[in-house]
Formats: structure tokens, sequence, C-alpha cells
């Protein structure tokens, strides 16, 4: 399956802490059969954060792409698609950070890994079977 990791899901990564993930995102991450992405929105949002002193990660935050790289994701840019897309199934949420991960989503055939309660029921998110 194609995951795309929400910044909820991203921090404990970029913290080197995985064992603070829920062990059902944990086992989705760790499964050899997933193919994993991290998106720019989402770096956008963690160095923005680590700038206003609202996140520490314990790493700078130019060293994050390389270090998602090791952790085995890939990383998706920003298209105008992505931007320009209508959302199929509208989403609870004002925050332009989680619309445009779920555009990336609905344009890229990904599901998006995230603990945020607005997106579980979203259709375009990951939920373990």
């Amino acid at each position: 399956m194609r995951l795309l990791l929400d910044t909820n899901i991203l921090i404990p990564i970029a913290r080197r802490k995985t064992d603070a993930l829920r062990p059902h995102i944990r086992s989705a991450v760790r499964h050899a059969g997933n193919a994993l992405f991290a998106s720019v929105v989402s770096l956008w949002e963690i160095a923005i954060k680590f700038r206003i002193d609202k996140l520490d990660v314990k790493i700078e935050a130019a060293d994050l792409p390389d270090l998602l790289a090791q952790f085995g994701l890939s990383l998706i840019a920003i298209e105008a698609a992505h931007v320009l897309a209508d959302l199929e199934v509208g989403v609870d949420t004002r925050d332009p950070f989680d619309r445009l991960l779920l555009a990336q989503c609905q344009v890229e055939n990904l599901r998006l890994v995230t603990i945020d309660p607005k997106l579980l029921a979203h259709p375009l998110a990951w939920r373990a079977i």
C-alpha cells in the first residue's frame, strides 16, 4: 500500500522515537509491503513550528529530508495539481496543511496515516485492517 505519513507521524520519526507511535501505525510503517511517503507540506509545517519554538525535534530542519530517506520514506513535492485539486470528499478542518496532504493523497493515489481525529474519518485516511 502507498502511505503518506501525516506530520503527527513524522514528528516521532524525526525525534527517533518510533516506539512512541501507536502499535498499528508502527506495524504499518515497518511493513515491507508498504511504500512510505512524506510530503514537503509536513517538512514545511515542522520547520515553521521548530522556528517559532513550538516543536523540539532534536534535529536541524535542514537534516530532515536525509533522516526521512534513511528511514525509507520518499519525499513528495508540492505540485500545482495538489494545490488546485478539489477534494472529492470535503474535510472538517480549516488547516491548510491537512487539506493539502489529503489533496496529495487523492492526486497520487495514497492513503494518509494520521492520528488526527478530524482526518481519520476521511475516505483517504488509512485504516488498520
